[in-house]
Parts: C-alpha cells; structure tokens; sequence
C-alpha cells in the first residue's frame, strides 16, 4: 500500500543519481510513494523512494527506484538513460529517460527485457491511471 514519501528523500535519490526528476512524476510520488498504474495493455508496480523514516519505512521501500534501476543496468538492452520506475512484474519496467543532460523528460516509456527495445506509453506519470 503507498503512503506519502517526504520530498528530502526524492532529493537524496536524484543526488546519489546524479539526475533530476520531472516535477510530475515527484509531485504525484509525494503523495503516494509507489502503488500501481495501469494502461490498457499493461499493469504497473511503481518502485518507491527509499525511505529512511522508520524500519516500517526502510522494508517497505527497499525495492526502491535507485536499487532497481542498478540492477536493469546489468540486463542487457537496458538504456543507458533509463531510469527503472516500476515493472510489470514479468521482467518488463516503465522507465524515464534523460537527453544526457541528466534531466528527466516528463515521457514515459515501456521497456520490453526479451528485444531491449522501448516503447512510449504516455506524455508524462499523470497519464497513467491509477
């Protein structure tokens, strides 16, 4: 179940990145950290923010964006400036992208792990149903 995520901690994973997060996609996180999206072919499992707050807090966020976006790093095809937001819970991921000016473009795409290749799904997080 997602609960608000305090913004200092979206804060620290753009930092330990090095990236910047569309203003979208960190508001509606605020709100709720994670939960599920969906489109009318796919099914979503957002990543949370890593949250420190309390040890309730740490487990349930330790699948958070900065951990699985290292692991898709190791798959092959994964772009180079992708960042893992969720997953369809079969190996395929939403993810953002940057331009190499390590900012986040609104755009969300779907990574598909079996050809590596992506595929834009919508103009920006709030597109997405929840």
């Amino acid at each position: 179940m997602p609960f608000p995520v305090n913004e200092k901690y979206i804060i620290e994973t753009e930092s330990e990145m090095k990236i910047k997060f569309p203003n979208e996609f960190k508001n509606r996180m605020m709100k709720s950290n994670g939960g599920e999206l969906s489109t009318e072919e796919y099914e979503f499992e957002l990543f949370p923010f890593f949250d420190k707050s309390d040890r309730k807090r740490i487990s349930r966020t330790c699948n958070h964006i900065g951990l699985e976006t290292k692991n898709a790093r190791e798959w092959n095809g994964f772009p180079e400036n992708g960042i893992a937001i969720g997953s369809d819970g079969i190996g395929n991921l939403i993810i953002l992208t940057h331009n190499g000016n390590r900012i986040l473009t609104d755009n969300v795409y779907f990574w598909n792990h079996e050809i590596g290749q992506i595929e834009k799904i919508a103009e920006s997080i709030n597109e997405l149903d929840e």
